[in-house]
């Protein structure tokens, strides 16, 4: 089976908590806290595997989570940090957030290797909190937790040359003339149900052509089956449109090349925009030449005329595009604007909920649940400075809360006392 697109869930390990603990030993007085620090979560990261062909181990493997940061413990001992989670796709696949739309990875090249998320820090143990006036901290730091996220798994085929055409015009076997590859190839519609590559060499240069199963009309709409792998020609570097000249399926070789420009022009205008080389298949079952230059004079651009079966301007065919794949740029990765864990710790909104409780949220206050303790009196204290040093007090005031107004931080309610 065939698989190129599939969705999986993953999650980065949550950090480790770090403990409170105090050093004791026989004949030493006050020890002194000793708490080590939590270890970090593991990272989800996605790297390429060369024998890869398909995304078919996730057709039923959904769930992919990393490894959790171990706690810390006595003795100023850090707990053991969790292993990394590596995810194996195709080259190939595109990585997106499934809620966003947003790319997360182009695995583009052989050693691709990204990672998605990281893991979850570790929090802090009592030791961490000692000073010359807090000498004996009972309080310490909670891991810090991960979020899961739903992605999108998107195989993209990488090659120079798309072979596109409707069904049955010879794209298959032209594919198995000119390269080594060998895809099945029968007289129906819709023998070829996935992408197949094949490697062409031209003297010492050599550039790799697609396959692509055939278009119909509406296939931008998800007509047939030629919709399910229109992302597969996103990437090539130009085109070779193969046209049945001889009419065999009763169609009109001039409407069939208007028909297929379309449907590129719909998915895409940047791949319609991509350089075509015609070419005008089955020349051996029209039985009046005339008629073949009837076709060129009514496309109006230059084409190269094939037997595909026989191998009859195939060589002609090669060198033109080695020509013009010379001319062009080389294939690129996406261009993805990403830096892990970009989000800013410190940030906050205040919202007025219906009850009229004003409700901060943000990455501030899932810093300060991991942080309070609030039956800890150094800890609170932790916290009311915390409000005001980030300027949380003052941002409440300037959203109209007043003396005696209801404030809730994450489970915190509290009273606002000016």
């Amino acid at each position: 089976m065939y698989l190129d697109i599939a969705t999986i869930f993953v999650k980065a390990g949550n950090g480790g908590d770090g403990v409170v603990s105090f050093h004791t030993e026989k004949y030493v007085a006050q020890g002194g806290p000793d708490g080590g620090d939590g270890g970090r979560g593991g990272n989800i990261v996605c790297v390429v595997d060369k024998s890869a062909s398909t995304l078919i181990d996730f057709r039923f493997a959904k769930h992919f989570r990393a490894e959790n940061g171990e706690n810390g413990g006595a003795k100023n001992c850090k707990g053991k940090t969790g292993k990394d989670l590596y995810i194996k796709v195709p080259r190939g696949t595109v990585v997106k957030d499934k809620r966003s739309g947003e790319i997360l990875a182009d695995m583009f090249y052989d050693d691709s290797e990204t990672v998605l998320f990281r893991g979850g820090n570790g929090g802090k143990g009592n030791a961490r909190f000692a000073t010359p006036q807090r000498k004996a901290p009972r309080f310490c730091q909670k891991g810090e937790r991960t979020e899961e996220y739903e992605l999108t798994l998107e195989l993209k085929t990488i090659a120079d040359v798309g072979l596109v055409g409707f069904p049955n015009v010879g794209k298959s076997t032209l594919l198995s003339v000119v390269s080594s590859a060998r895809p099945k190839i029968a007289n129906y519609h819709f023998t070829t149900l996935s992408p197949n590559l094949g490697v062409v060499r031209y003297y010492d240069e050599s550039f790799v052509m697609a396959d692509i199963p055939g278009l119909i009309e509406g296939a931008s709409d998800g007509a047939g089956l030629g919709h399910k792998f229109l992302r597969h020609v996103e990437r090539v570097r130009m085109i070779v449109h193969m046209i049945d000249v001889s009419g065999s399926e009763d169609r009109d070789p001039v409407q069939d090349y208007r028909i297929i420009n379309r449907e590129l022009e719909r998915y895409s205008p940047k791949l319609a925009a991509l350089p075509q080389i015609v070419c005008l298949n089955k020349c051996d079952l029209v039985s009046d030449p005339a008629d073949i230059d009837a076709v060129e004079r009514a496309l109006g651009v230059p084409t190269i005329r094939l037997r595909a079966i026989s191998g009859d301007g195939t060589q002609e065919l090669i060198r033109s595009i080695a020509q013009q794949l010379r001319e062009l740029p080389k294939l690129q990765p996406m261009e993805i604007e990403r830096v892990v864990d970009a989000k800013d710790r410190m940030s906050y909104s205040i919202v007025v909920d219906e009850d009229g409780v004003y409700e901060v949220t943000g990455a501030l206050v899932d810093l300060l649940v991991r942080n309070v303790v609030l039956n800890d009196y150094e800890s609170f204290q932790y916290f009311q400075k915390m409000l005001k040093d980030k300027g949380v007090i003052q941002a409440l005031r300037r959203n109209g809360c007043t003396e005696g107004d209801t404030v809730r931080i994450a489970d915190i309610e509290f009273d606002f006392i000016e």
